[in-house]
């Protein structure tokens, strides 16, 4: 190898010349850190010299010492460097005929001398988990979540005499959340951020750019190790003083209680943001205020009257319980076990003896950490079972539950025989006997998978339009309802299975419940019938059988979500590597209307769960029922508790509050422009979440007359009268040419007259009841202004003389561009028609355009240069050519203007519950 001053020339295959400089290395510390952070050197062309780590505890060597071994490097295991404050002649002579120019320490664990400190050229560089000097000593991240810091990090400080002293080389932080423990900020932050930046150090010293920033006194702390005896639980502060405590003892040494004469010590703490859940007492030494033992872990309160909960608790003889077991802890028999989980039992036997290569022989009363686990052994067993047992998922809590082998098989028999499952999914129904079926409907709301009563016991009455007649009370979310749903999604995106699952997994769930809802689609398009008054032939096709269709289109996405590679300018000959992902976005709100319940719930939640979001639906209040159906099938189809979450309610409390929820990332709504204002502005002023908006209509249809007459007058009445009218692409405007536009009328009267308006459930109904008694009545003034303001009403304007909401569908003509009828939208079953001059063509564009909304349109001619133009130039997010109507799940659907932005369906949907991020790398 070349060398020209001092630094190595090294020449690659691109033919281009690379300077680096490189220093001889000695690394002295342990664990999986220092092993990575070794690996990590190797490869950027540092020579690592010597390995200095600790002796082989119970037959198994370091980590550290395995890769250096595996690399050829000297590894020397020293019990210790000094012995009454002297250095060992035998250790210093053996560390310096290595020759190191640094000395990195990633994780070291033992007193190292200040001569071997010192020795190298470049004196010694050492990796401290504490933004110094905020926390000193080895328990720096532990006093970081005692103290309730809002920040944690690392920094790397050149060594010196003192205790985590000397001068700063460089910091790094991240914030704290709310409920993060060691491991979790250990594992998300200290861990892989803190190898990055052990390499940067050493390369900003190779380099001479390595900054020596004296640590300041001020601020300055130092706290000893924690140790068990100094755990005790102190019960007179707050809750988050408590919850502080716990999580800064988890996983060592552990807060710890006494609790009926015995030592328990508490893991998984987080603060209680919602009800306290109902319970049995407990007793607990030193506490004003028993804890309470629920279904969700152990309770407990701080003097201030707020609470937190832990979920697992650990006994004096080191056995750990689910807290939710306290008081059925010795309840549990042992299960004999069938032929063939006797082989699992044995494939389980060899990873064990594997992993703890330094046991003779694995026994039942084998403990799989005193015999020298450690805990990426733990990570370690939890994959190789998976992969050798037939994908059997366990969690690492199931280890440290059941540490002896004899235990670890049973916890694992249980979940093969799915004795741990949860219990089943409860539903209270509704049943009624209808439509030849007994159609049985929840009403509660639906959180964390569980339905549920509404927090403050509230509920009210969800009416049949058909008849008037209320059908059941429905529980009435409260802002408390609201925020235990955010939660949940929350918790379920951030810790639970959802978030880790693949995105294969993710689409055979959403297979499933596609299946799930076709099975039950017609006891879901009689609920549709009976709730929203739509008539059942067109729920089965329309309602329920487009869910359908969306759920298994998005399902077919979910592992077809991809990045790209991007040739940056840098690429060369920085050898820069960039790339997008996508990624999803977290807590996604979703609030639909009342025309198509299930439908509108499908169009958008299908593309949030396919991206990978965990998302709270508040249905509109008039027509809950189908969304709750559909959380029980979603139970049923296996999705994680949390991931879907259904909270019926008004707009005014639960809209409200989840356009304003901090923790949600996006907010999809459909429905009034009105409306759709005011949840922008909230979603704006409270956190900037992202908002996609399918608001109002008023699509013109333009009906030339060089078209086929028969087919536009029958696609004209199905563009207005599609759903009672109640449908958001509906024709508002109908322009008809001059020269049919008497015939266009007569016609559609004509056919007016042999529809059937009656009970939606009958099969040979065509009209079915308005969806409440508020809209209808909306729909009568609207008719009753177009009379007043001179427009023809030639047929309908009342209501149909029955009970229920039925009104006579209803056409009116002579509608002049500055009418109410030619600027609102009725969202009902009127036909508001203007006709235009012969071959007007650019005329009736105009007018057209001329509204402040653009959802849809269409086009009626014979001349397809005609239907080009003319969908040029229309000013709206679909256009209809010949047709009306024809939307499809891989088509997308979205308006202009005052119609609102973003897209539901088609592969442009995806994108509206995603985010992109770029990475750059050099490499």
């Amino acid at each position: 190898m070349l060398r020209r001053g001092g630094q190595a020339l090294r020449r690659f295959s691109t033919g281009r010349v690379y300077f680096k400089n490189k220093l001889k290395l000695a690394l002295i510390g342990q664990s999986l850190f220092g092993q990575e952070v070794y690996s990590q050197l190797c490869k950027e062309g540092h020579r690592v010299v010597g390995v200095f780590t600790v002796p082989d505890k119970d037959g198994k060597a370091d980590p550290l010492a395995l890769a250096a071994e595996k690399n050829g490097t000297p590894v020397f295991k020293f019990p210790r460097w000094r012995v009454k404050g002297k250095t060992i002649k035998e250790v210093a002579e053996a560390y310096r005929s290595v020759g190191a120019e640094l000395n990195v320490l990633p994780f070291c664990t033992q007193f190292i001398p200040m001569d071997v400190i010192d020795s190298p050229k470049h004196g010694s560089i050492i990796y401290h988990p504490s933004i110094l000097p905020r926390h000193r000593g080895a328990s720096a991240i532990n006093w970081t979540l005692i103290m309730g810091d809002k920040k944690a990090g690392f920094s790397v400080f050149w060594a010196d005499d003192g205790l985590d002293t000397g001068p700063i080389l460089l910091q790094k932080s991240c914030d704290v959340e709310p409920n993060d423990t060691v491991d979790a900020l250990y594992n998300r932050f200290l861990f892989p951020e803190g190898i990055k930046a052990m390499v940067e150090a050493v390369q900003l010293i190779a380099d001479g750019k390595a900054p020596r920033i004296p640590q300041p006194e001020e601020g300055a702390t130092y706290e000893g190790i924690r140790r068990k005896e100094d755990a005790e639980i102190s019960w007179d502060q707050p809750a988050e003083v408590l919850h502080n405590w716990i999580r800064g003892h988890d996983k060592v040494p552990g807060a710890w209680t006494e609790i009926n004469g015995q030592m328990v010590t508490f893991y998984g703490s987080s603060l209680l943001n919602s009800s306290v859940p109902p319970g049995e007492p407990l007793e607990i030494k030193g506490a004003k205020k028993p804890g309470l033992v629920t279904k969700k872990g152990l309770v407990l309160f701080g003097n201030d009257g707020k609470a937190l909960i832990v979920r697992n608790l650990q006994f004096e003889d080191g056995k750990m319980i689910p807290a939710s077991q306290y008081f059925s802890a010795g309840e549990t028999s042992v299960v004999e076990l069938t032929a063939e989980e006797v082989k699992v039992a044995e494939i389980i036997k060899v990873i064990w003896a594997g992993i703890l290569s330094n046991v003779p022989v694995i026994e039942d009363s084998t403990d799989f950490f005193k015999s020298g686990a450690r805990s990426m052994d733990v990570v370690r067993l939890v994959e190789e079972i998976r992969q050798k047992c037939g994908g059997l998922q366990l969690q690492n809590e199931d280890v440290y539950m059941a540490t002896k082998f004899e235990d670890f098989i049973q916890k694992v028999v249980r979940k093969l025989r799915g004795e741990d499952q949860e219990a089943e999914l409860v539903v209270d129904y509704i049943s009624k006997e209808v439509n030849e079926m007994t159609v049985k409907m929840p009403y509660q709301c639906f959180i964390n998978g569980q339905f549920t009563d509404a927090d403050d016991g509230k509920t009210y009455d969800t009416i049949n339009p058909t008849d008037g007649s209320t059908i059941c009370k429905v529980s009435y979310a409260s802002l408390v309802d609201v925020d235990k749903a955010v939660a949940a999604a929350k918790d379920a995106f951030e810790n639970g299975e959802w978030g880790r699952m693949n995105a294969r997994e993710r689409g055979r769930l959403m297979y499933r419940l596609a299946d799930l809802l076709e099975e039950n689609q017609e006891e879901l398009a009689t609920i549709e019938a009976l709730d929203s008054g739509a008539v059942y032939t067109l729920a089965l096709k329309t309602h329920i059988g487009m869910s359908v269709q969306t759920f298994r289109y998005f399902a077919g996405w979910c592992d077809k979500i991809q990045g790209s590679t991007i040739p940056i300018n840098q690429a060369r000959p920085n050898r820069n590597l960039t790339f997008t992902k996508k990624e999803p976005l977290g807590v996604c709100a979703i609030i639909i209307p009342w025309n198509y319940p299930l439908m509108m719930l499908a169009w958008k939640s299908a593309a949030c769960l396919a991206a990978g979001n965990t998302l709270v639906l508040k249905p509109a209040q008039v027509t809950p029922l189908t969304a709750l159906k559909f959380a029980e099938l979603s139970a049923k189809a296996g999705f994680p508790k949390g991931v879907i979450n259904i909270i019926p309610g008004s707009g005014g409390i639960a809209g409200q509050r989840l356009s304003e929820h901090p923790d949600i990332r996006k907010l999809g709504f459909t429905g009034s422009t009105l409306i759709g204002k005011q949840i922008m502005k909230s979603c704006a002023v409270s956190n900037l979440k992202k908002v996609s908006l399918e608001l109002g209509g008023k699509s013109p249809l333009i009906i030339f007359n060089d078209c086929e007459l028969d087919k536009a007058v029958r696609m004209g009445m199905g563009a207005v009268f599609f759903n009672k009218g109640e449908n958001c692409i509906a024709a508002g405007r109908l322009f008809v040419e001059e020269s049919i536009h008497d015939e266009f009328v007569t016609k559609v009267v004509e056919e007016i007259k042999k529809m059937k308006i009656g009970d939606p459930l009958d099969r040979s109904t065509d009209h079915g009841p308005q969806n409440h008694k508020a809209h209808l009545e909306k729909l009568l003034q609207y008719c009753e202004a177009g009379v007043r303001e001179g427009a023809t009403l030639v047929y309908g304007g009342r209501q149909v003389q029955r009970p229920g909401f039925f009104m006579e569908p209803t056409v009116f003509t002579d509608v002049e561009d500055h009418m109410y009828l030619a600027k609102e939208e009725s969202f009902g079953p009127i036909m508001v028609i203007s006709k235009f001059q012969n071959g007007d063509i650019d005329g009736v564009l105009q007018r057209a355009n001329n509204t402040e909304y653009g959802l849809a349109s269409g086009v009626f001619t014979g001349d397809i240069n005609k239907a080009m133009y003319v969908s040029e130039k229309l000013e709206a997010g679909t256009v209809f050519i010949n047709t009306y109507n024809k939307t499809d799940v891989a088509a997308p659907f979205g308006g202009f203007k005052q119609s609102g932005f973003g897209k539901d369906l088609g592969e442009e949907a995806l994108n509206e519950y995603l985010k992109t991020k770029t990475v750059t790398l050099e490499y």
